[in-house]
């Protein structure tokens, strides 16, 4: 049976401070900022290939952090760099920035010939970018 679908239009994420989310995608992975609606309010930040909306929660004093070991639902957003010297050259920047928290450096992802690494960006969002 043939796919009834063609890979991902968006992907939409909640996080507790719009701006702060956004300005990490346009300055630490150089997105485009492609939209905004200050009302709802939301952000729209673009690679060229995918859209990422970003959504601020309605309620901050009842949100809770994802944890990834009890809740259901987007355990993580994997990101494709181009090569394993930019995974590299992206990471020791990540690295050197305040609003992210590594997880782990690049590593070999086991039974493939790719590379990656995981952290947390704005938002507590788990980000796994890879390469390969």
């Amino acid at each position: 049976m043939k796919a009834k679908t063609q890979g991902a239009h968006h992907i939409g994420l909640s996080v507790p401070d719009v701006k702060a989310a956004a300005n990490f995608f346009v300055e630490a992975l150089g997105f485009d900022l492609v939209g905004e609606k200050p009302d709802y309010p939301a952000a729209f930040v673009s690679d060229g290939t995918i859209l990422i909306t970003l959504w601020r929660v309605a309620d901050l004093e009842r949100a809770k952090p994802f944890d990834r070991h009890i809740n259901i639902g987007l355990h993580h957003l994997a990101l494709h760099v181009v090569s394993s010297d930019d995974l590299e050259k992206l990471s020791t920047e990540l690295a050197s920035r305040d609003d992210v928290a590594i997880e782990f450096k690049p590593e070999p992802l086991t039974g493939s010939t790719y590379r990656h690494m995981m952290c947390a960006i704005p938002g507590n969002i788990r980000l796994e970018l890879i390469a390969g």
